[in-house]
């Protein structure tokens, strides 16, 4: 518990008024800041101490994929920061059908102080973020989830006491949340193996930027190689938002990518388990599993909530 009159809030945020589109954009010392930061409002919250450094500052939250932890999760950061969030909805704004995202962009900055995006197309986050002059917060895109990434993180470091050398195996689709996580990783000195079928492998482009970052992903296709001696286990569906015509063929190929039991057996005594949700029980992980001793799915979830207020407050401080 951090009483009031103890907690030292930064006094110049060294990413004040910058974006979030993927975690590349900050350096180690940052992301440590950020979880640290992260760390301390939970402690608030969990004490019932109020901290509203935000008020009066407004987000808008753009739609174009709907999601519940992610409107949730931020609606009630700004709330509990002293601000206020503002839904809008996709087809309120059609970014890049009734106007482009780089108009969308400037418009929304003239009204609010922060945009958060949830996405499709990285680019049209990337050219929003380009023209509008506040930060700009991705909440998902198809290449990149920093704001996930950011609760895995906080995640792992609350039960190992730290991300240096923790081995972590993403077993599943190398897609958004496991090239944040990759890219998490480098920065922080996690160890990550990601464990995939044949042409499910992480964007190249992403494996290399981690690398520069710190350090690549191990790529396998073999999970138990993957889920040896780790610490931690993800997971995530097999057909994500936007892949439906595909979930028939998906669930053939990745079905030996399930995580259950057997799997989780190889593991370290002490490895937890994790998955961004929501999550298909009998698909990607067993009931035993998601629901078990091992899941920290919840407090994973919650960390949603935590991660984006200390993004939040750093990045309008």
């Amino acid at each position: 518990m951090i009483p009031s009159s103890d907690y030292q809030s930064p006094s110049l945020s060294p990413i004040s008024g910058r974006d979030c589109l993927t975690l590349a954009e900050f350096s180690p010392e940052e992301i440590k800041l950020i979880l640290g930061e992260a760390a301390k409002l939970k402690a608030l919250r969990r004490a019932r101490v109020p901290f509203q450094p935000l008020r009066g500052r407004t987000l808008a939250m753009v739609f174009q994929k709907p999601s519940n932890r992610t409107r949730v999760s931020f609606e009630v950061g700004m709330y509990q920061l002293g601000g206020h969030a503002l839904n809008i909805k996709p087809d309120e704004i059609q970014m890049g059908k009734r106007e482009t995202p780089s108009d969308t962009g400037r418009v929304l900055a003239r009204y609010i102080d922060a945009i958060m995006v949830r996405t499709f197309d990285h680019a049209e986050l990337e050219e929003l973020a380009d023209a509008a002059d506040v930060p700009v917060i991705n909440g998902l895109s198809d290449t990149h989830h920093p704001c996930q990434a950011l609760a895995d993180l906080l995640t792992v470091q609350e039960n190992f006491g730290t991300l240096e050398g923790v081995r972590i195996a993403f077993v599943g689709d190398g897609n958004n949340v496991a090239h944040s996580l990759a890219i998490g990783c480098a920065l922080t000195g996690a160890q990550l193996t990601i464990a995939h079928p044949e042409g499910y492998a992480p964007d190249p482009e992403v494996v290399e930027l981690a690398a520069s970052l710190g350090a690549a992903p191990k790529l396998t296709n073999d999970p138990e190689e993957a889920v040896s001696d780790a610490q931690a286990v993800y997971t995530d569906v097999w057909a994500s938002m936007g892949q439906e015509s595909e979930a028939e063929e998906r669930k053939q190929r990745f079905l030996p990518y399930q995580v259950n039991g057997k799997l989780m057996s190889l593991t370290a005594d002490d490895a937890i388990f994790l998955h961004c949700l929501p999550a298909h029980r009998g698909e990607e992980v067993t009931p035993e599993v998601i629901d078990g001793p091992q899941s920290r799915v919840l407090d994973q979830a919650e960390n949603r909530l935590h991660a984006q207020k200390a993004l939040l407050y750093l990045l309008l401080s």
